[in-house]
Protein backbone atom coordinates (compact mmCIF):
# COMPACT_ATOMS: atom_id res chain seq x y z
CA UNK A 1 0.00 0.00 0.00
CA UNK A 2 2.67 2.37 1.18
CA UNK A 3 5.10 1.17 -2.14
CA UNK A 4 2.01 2.24 -4.49
CA UNK A 5 1.38 5.64 -3.07
CA UNK A 6 5.05 5.87 -3.03
CA UNK A 7 5.03 4.72 -6.76
CA UNK A 8 1.60 7.03 -7.94
CA UNK A 9 3.38 10.11 -6.20
CA UNK A 10 6.92 9.72 -7.95
CA UNK A 11 4.67 9.21 -11.45
CA UNK A 12 3.01 12.47 -10.65
CA UNK A 13 6.16 14.24 -10.13
CA UNK A 14 7.96 12.96 -13.27
CA UNK A 15 4.90 13.62 -15.33
CA UNK A 16 4.99 17.57 -13.93
CA UNK A 17 8.67 17.84 -14.35
CA UNK A 18 8.06 16.40 -18.39
CA UNK A 19 5.64 19.12 -18.90
CA UNK A 20 7.60 21.90 -17.11
CA UNK A 21 10.61 20.91 -18.80
CA UNK A 22 8.81 21.27 -22.39
CA UNK A 23 7.02 24.43 -21.83
CA UNK A 24 10.35 26.09 -21.82
CA UNK A 25 11.66 25.42 -25.49
CA UNK A 26 10.76 27.19 -28.48
CA UNK A 27 7.59 25.37 -30.83
CA UNK A 28 8.10 26.08 -34.54
CA UNK A 29 5.64 25.88 -36.52
CA UNK A 30 6.72 26.54 -40.45
CA UNK A 31 4.40 26.33 -43.35
CA UNK A 32 5.51 26.11 -46.87
CA UNK A 33 3.24 27.40 -49.85
CA UNK A 34 3.63 26.91 -53.27
CA UNK A 35 2.12 28.57 -56.52
CA UNK A 36 3.00 28.34 -60.28
CA UNK A 37 2.33 30.67 -62.73
CA UNK A 38 3.29 30.52 -66.49
CA UNK A 39 5.22 33.78 -67.72
CA UNK A 40 5.84 31.91 -71.41
CA UNK A 41 4.52 29.17 -73.01
CA UNK A 42 7.67 27.03 -72.40
CA UNK A 43 8.40 28.52 -68.91
CA UNK A 44 6.87 28.00 -65.63
CA UNK A 45 7.77 29.64 -62.73
CA UNK A 46 7.14 28.35 -59.59
CA UNK A 47 7.11 31.35 -56.33
CA UNK A 48 7.86 29.65 -52.95
CA UNK A 49 6.78 30.89 -49.44
CA UNK A 50 7.89 29.64 -45.95
CA UNK A 51 6.84 31.04 -43.05
CA UNK A 52 8.24 30.07 -39.67
CA UNK A 53 6.06 30.97 -36.05
CA UNK A 54 7.74 30.77 -32.59
CA UNK A 55 4.67 29.52 -30.79
CA UNK A 56 6.93 28.20 -27.72
CA UNK A 57 7.62 29.90 -24.64
CA UNK A 58 11.51 30.88 -25.25
CA UNK A 59 13.14 32.72 -27.63
CA UNK A 60 15.02 30.64 -30.66
CA UNK A 61 18.30 31.63 -31.37
CA UNK A 62 20.37 30.99 -34.64
CA UNK A 63 17.77 30.30 -36.79
CA UNK A 64 18.34 28.64 -39.96
CA UNK A 65 16.03 28.08 -42.77
CA UNK A 66 17.34 25.28 -45.86
CA UNK A 67 15.41 24.28 -48.74
CA UNK A 68 17.29 22.20 -50.73
CA UNK A 69 14.45 19.96 -52.24
CA UNK A 70 14.85 21.46 -56.11
CA UNK A 71 16.97 20.10 -58.02
CA UNK A 72 19.52 22.58 -60.02
CA UNK A 73 18.62 20.23 -63.51
CA UNK A 74 15.28 20.62 -63.41
CA UNK A 75 14.95 24.47 -61.72
CA UNK A 76 17.10 27.53 -61.82
CA UNK A 77 16.50 30.13 -59.59
CA UNK A 78 15.23 33.40 -60.44
CA UNK A 79 15.39 35.89 -57.43
CA UNK A 80 15.69 35.02 -53.74
CA UNK A 81 17.97 32.38 -51.94
CA UNK A 82 17.11 29.04 -51.07
CA UNK A 83 18.35 29.05 -47.48
CA UNK A 84 17.87 32.42 -45.02
CA UNK A 85 18.99 32.54 -41.26
CA UNK A 86 17.77 35.04 -38.48
CA UNK A 87 19.99 35.67 -35.11
CA UNK A 88 16.64 35.08 -33.54
CA UNK A 89 12.70 34.74 -33.23
CA UNK A 90 11.35 36.11 -30.19
CA UNK A 91 8.23 34.38 -28.99
CA UNK A 92 5.18 34.96 -30.56
CA UNK A 93 6.94 36.39 -33.48
CA UNK A 94 6.35 34.99 -37.71
CA UNK A 95 9.13 35.78 -40.07
CA UNK A 96 8.82 34.79 -43.92
CA UNK A 97 10.81 34.28 -46.79
CA UNK A 98 10.19 34.11 -50.47
CA UNK A 99 11.97 33.28 -53.39
CA UNK A 100 11.17 32.24 -56.93
CA UNK A 101 12.27 29.90 -59.53
CA UNK A 102 11.39 28.98 -63.29
CA UNK A 103 11.52 25.52 -64.81
CA UNK A 104 11.30 24.41 -68.15
CA UNK A 105 11.39 21.08 -67.61
CA UNK A 106 7.82 19.17 -68.06
CA UNK A 107 6.41 16.80 -65.25
CA UNK A 108 5.34 16.09 -61.90
CA UNK A 109 7.92 17.08 -59.01
CA UNK A 110 7.68 16.07 -55.10
CA UNK A 111 8.75 18.33 -53.07
CA UNK A 112 10.37 17.51 -49.72
CA UNK A 113 9.71 19.84 -46.70
CA UNK A 114 12.24 22.69 -46.16
CA UNK A 115 14.46 22.45 -42.71
CA UNK A 116 14.56 24.76 -39.95
CA UNK A 117 17.68 24.71 -37.39
CA UNK A 118 17.78 26.86 -34.03
CA UNK A 119 19.56 26.60 -30.90
CA UNK A 120 17.72 27.33 -27.37
CA UNK A 121 19.64 29.72 -25.18
CA UNK A 122 20.36 27.13 -22.38
CA UNK A 123 21.59 24.12 -24.80
CA UNK A 124 23.99 24.27 -27.41
CA UNK A 125 22.57 21.19 -29.49
CA UNK A 126 20.64 22.49 -32.80
CA UNK A 127 17.13 21.62 -32.60
CA UNK A 128 15.55 21.14 -36.48
CA UNK A 129 11.76 21.41 -37.55
CA UNK A 130 10.56 20.74 -40.62
CA UNK A 131 7.60 22.75 -42.71
CA UNK A 132 4.73 21.18 -44.02
CA UNK A 133 4.49 19.01 -47.51
CA UNK A 134 3.53 20.21 -51.09
CA UNK A 135 1.43 18.65 -52.64
CA UNK A 136 2.84 17.66 -55.92
CA UNK A 137 3.67 20.02 -58.87
CA UNK A 138 2.19 19.17 -62.60
CA UNK A 139 5.02 21.86 -64.26
CA UNK A 140 4.17 22.94 -67.36
CA UNK A 141 0.66 21.46 -67.37
CA UNK A 142 -2.60 22.19 -68.97
CA UNK A 143 -4.73 23.30 -67.07
CA UNK A 144 -8.15 24.61 -67.98
CA UNK A 145 -8.35 28.03 -66.97
CA UNK A 146 -10.21 29.68 -63.79
CA UNK A 147 -13.80 30.08 -63.75
CA UNK A 148 -13.52 33.01 -61.02
CA UNK A 149 -17.35 34.13 -60.44
CA UNK A 150 -18.87 30.29 -61.33
CA UNK A 151 -19.84 30.30 -57.56
CA UNK A 152 -21.89 33.44 -58.21
CA UNK A 153 -23.00 32.05 -61.48
CA UNK A 154 -24.59 28.81 -59.69
CA UNK A 155 -26.29 30.37 -56.65
CA UNK A 156 -27.69 33.01 -59.03
CA UNK A 157 -29.37 30.18 -60.79
CA UNK A 158 -30.37 28.88 -57.72
CA UNK A 159 -32.16 31.34 -56.13
CA UNK A 160 -32.52 34.08 -58.97
CA UNK A 161 -35.83 33.21 -59.21
CA UNK A 162 -37.28 33.12 -55.45
CA UNK A 163 -34.71 36.85 -55.55
CA UNK A 164 -36.80 38.10 -57.84
CA UNK A 165 -40.64 37.30 -56.67
CA UNK A 166 -39.65 38.27 -52.91
CA UNK A 167 -37.80 41.68 -54.73
CA UNK A 168 -41.49 42.37 -56.61
CA UNK A 169 -43.63 41.12 -53.62
CA UNK A 170 -41.86 43.31 -50.81
CA UNK A 171 -42.02 46.48 -53.30
CA UNK A 172 -45.92 45.50 -53.62
CA UNK A 173 -46.42 45.71 -50.07
CA UNK A 174 -44.01 48.47 -49.50
CA UNK A 175 -46.21 50.26 -51.93
CA UNK A 176 -49.57 49.46 -49.92
CA UNK A 177 -48.43 50.29 -46.46
CA UNK A 178 -46.08 53.20 -47.25
CA UNK A 179 -48.39 56.37 -46.24
CA UNK A 180 -49.79 58.13 -49.46
CA UNK A 181 -48.07 62.23 -49.94
CA UNK A 182 -50.65 65.03 -48.60
CA UNK A 183 -49.70 67.10 -52.28
CA UNK A 184 -50.57 63.98 -54.49
CA UNK A 185 -54.34 63.75 -53.11
CA UNK A 186 -57.23 65.19 -55.42
CA UNK A 187 -59.45 65.67 -52.17
CA UNK A 188 -56.76 67.17 -50.09
CA UNK A 189 -57.34 71.20 -51.36
CA UNK A 190 -59.94 72.44 -53.71
CA UNK A 191 -58.92 74.54 -56.55
CA UNK A 192 -61.05 77.79 -56.54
Amino acid sequence: MEGSRLLCLLLAFSGLLCVVLAAETPFMVVHKKVSLSKGKPDVERVAVSINLYNRGSTTAYDVSLIDDSWPSDTFSLVSGNTSFTWDKLDVGASVSHTFVLESKVKGLFYGRPALVKYRVAAKSVLQEAHSTPIPPLDILAERAPEKKYEWAKKLAAKYGPVTSVLTIVGGFIYLLVSPSKPGNSKSSKKRR
